[in-house]
């Protein structure tokens, strides 16, 4: 069976746990080298040593403008090209004040717009002047969600990551048009509520799960697993996606189609 990322180099901007890790392993096992990046320098030790030699993991931070240029260059070196950027770094903004509006906070409003929105922008433009530096196609997939077309108000009202998400859909579009001439896609994996160290305060709420199980009833009704965007994430940094750009697509049990009970 052929490989879908032979020959691959592939960067994950927050691939050292949750879905980019899952990620990472999938594109390895497919074929590709992988950079991967990570603030936890613990964890990027454990991917150095789980997957050695078709990955080299870095800790840094995705907020930092010279992050994503400096993993853009590491795999350039180390693997001799660059062929995609997977941004999923990112996170709840809650600790700095992320809420309902009327209680949401201007700290937790900015960090949170920093940790999402500011550090996709700058991977994403970073990805972008390699690729038209090398005058070479390539290829970009960036992290949503569900809540930012799809809000659910009691338990997930968290405004500033609403807005962070659904600026990446509005600026994965613009990108994706400007830079479509230079053969360069850009796309949106849109995931509802799924295990990673985000989704603890869901994962551990008996209430919230029993919502879940009717908001995302596929598979008898669960939590997505960083599993569950692996095969969409593939598509899209293969060739396979060669002729598809500017898309958002949800991976999401079926959220974005479901009401949702309350006990």
């Amino acid at each position: 069976m052929s490989q879908q990322l032979r020959n691959k180099n592939i960067v994950i901007i927050g691939g050292t746990a949750g879905i980019g890790l899952s990620a990472a392993k999938a594109f390895i096992g497919e074929g590709a080298k992988v950079v991967v990046v990570g603030r936890n320098k613990e964890n990027v030790a454990q991917v150095k040593a789980e997957l050695r030699e078709n990955v080299e993991a870095i800790s840094a931070d995705a907020t930092n403008t010279g992050t994503a240029i400096l993993a853009i260059d590491i795999c350039l070196e180390k693997f001799d090209g660059f062929d995609g950027l997977y941004h999923v770094a990112g996170g709840s903004g809650r600790k700095w004040g992320d809420g309902a509006l009327h209680e949401l906070s201007l700290n937790g409003w900015n960090k949170t717009l920093e940790l999402n929105l500011t550090s996709l922008m700058l991977s994403n433009q970073a990805a972008v002047k390699k690729f038209l530096e090398l005058k070479k196609q390539g290829t970009i997939l960036n992290m949503g969600s569900v809540l930012g077309f799809s809000p659910s108000p009691k338990y997930f009202a968290t405004h500033a990551y609403t807005a962070a998400k659904s600026a990446i859909i509005g600026f994965s579009k613009s990108i994706a048009s400007y830079y479509a001439k230079d053969n360069i896609r850009v796309n949106v994996i849109a995931p509802a509520v799924a295990e990673t160290p985000m989704a603890q305060r869901a994962a551990n709420d008996e209430i919230i799960l029993s919502f879940i199980k009717t908001k995302q009833p596929l598979d008898n009704g669960r939590i997505g697993k960083p599993e569950d965007m692996d095969g969409l994430a593939i598509y899209f940094m293969s060739d396979q996606s060669r002729f598809t750009t500017g898309q958002v697509i949800a991976v999401d049990g079926g959220w974005s189609i479901s009401e949702g009970q309350y006990s």
